[in-house]
């Protein structure tokens, strides 16, 4: 209990930035005040408006005469009560001066309005690191409409996202703050991209710790550092390099056949290649392939189905029987793919 309030803390936090020294004062200011006034009720034995009247001509300064005659105890309490209140009225003053004096009033605004944004998203995509990876990444994840908040320290690439309309927070990836603040705790999926190998494994580290259900995709640079990011808790890690190479020899030994992918991957042609979630409601579950006429119908292609204990069943036969939690590696028309929906 203690940790989850804790972590809600923090995100709050990093949520009002520059603005939580100045809530902090105000609530300090409004302690301050009950504390008073109940100190007066209970030490000078005053009803609740004099006791009210007292605090405020105390804090404010004003130097008008006291209510009652006070008692030593009376004069030392008040005498507290001024250095605490003045201490916590300068606080604040000093916090919203901050603001101001920056110079960056619009901008925080802009991230504050930002940040509520991102606050309510729900099943969306984390990336960390809008380097040359994390950048398509990003774009391609919303280019299938789906929302994405990037983590970022570079506060260049940050005002080329504000431009671009990319939901971002400017922050450390390896942070609890930064990575509770972006809605870690509701996100469908972590990628981290970040250019450091060691990065990398503390955010897999920390997001895994954070959210034991989360989808995490990590970056490597290395085939030796792949066991090091599934042990922090990577679902997948990926070699970008290597993806890029096994690409451009395949595109010189297959290069119809990698075009073909490339396009249908893309939405250059009328044609797309998507993963389609077998859910326990569905009609589809108990029949196979055969019966439950997903050929006819919709005019799609099974070409691969992923079984619910992670076994692959590539080109799989007209007897093949569908599970629900199974995912249908289907390839069709995009059109089609969308009318299927209603009965997974």
């Amino acid at each position: 209990m203690i940790k989850g309030v804790h972590q809600r803390m923090l995100s709050m936090r990093a949520r009002m930035g520059t603005y939580w020294s100045m809530l902090l004062g105000a609530v300090l200011c409004l302690v301050i005040v009950i504390a008073g006034i109940a100190g007066f009720m209970v030490i000078e034995q005053w009803d609740f408006v004099s006791s009210f009247y007292m605090v405020v001509i105390t804090l404010s300064t004003v130097g008008f005469q006291e209510v009652h005659q006070l008692s030593e105890a009376g004069r030392m309490f008040t005498a507290l009560l001024i250095i605490g209140g003045v201490g916590s009225f300068l606080y604040m003053a000093a916090a919203f001066a901050q603001v101001l004096v920056e110079g960056r009033l619009q901008i925080l605004w802009g991230k504050r309005r930002m940040m509520k944004e991102i606050g309510k998203l729900k099943d969306h995509f984390i990336v960390c690191g809008y380097g040359r990876i994390g950048s398509i990444v990003t774009k391609e994840i919303m280019g299938e409409g789906h929302a994405v908040v990037v983590v970022e320290q570079d506060l260049e690439l940050i005002e080329n996202m504000e431009q671009e309309g990319v939901l971002c927070v400017e922050g450390d990836a390896t942070s609890d703050e930064v990575l509770l603040a972006v809605g870690l705790q509701s996100a469908r999926s972590l990628i981290s991209a970040l250019s450091s190998e060691a990065a990398n494994v503390y955010v897999t580290l920390t997001a895994r710790q954070l959210n034991p259900d989360l989808t995490i995709i990590a970056r490597a640079g290395n085939k030796s550092h792949i066991s090091r990011l599934e042990l922090a808790g990577a679902d997948r890690v990926v070699l970008p390099h290597f993806i890029g190479g096994v690409r451009m020899a395949q595109s010189v030994l297959r290069p119809t056949a990698t075009n073909f992918v490339e396009l249908a991957l893309r939405g250059g042609i009328d044609l797309q290649m998507d993963e389609l979630s077998v859910s326990t409601g569905s009609e589809l579950v108990g029949k196979d392939l055969i019966d439950s006429k997903i050929r006819p119908r919709f005019n799609l292609i099974i070409i691969a189905i992923k079984k619910k204990n992670g076994d692959m069943v590539f080109n799989p036969g007209p007897k093949e029987v569908i599970d629900a939690g199974d995912t249908l590696l289907a390839v069709g028309r995009k059109s089609d793919l969308t009318k299927i929906l209603d009965i997974m």
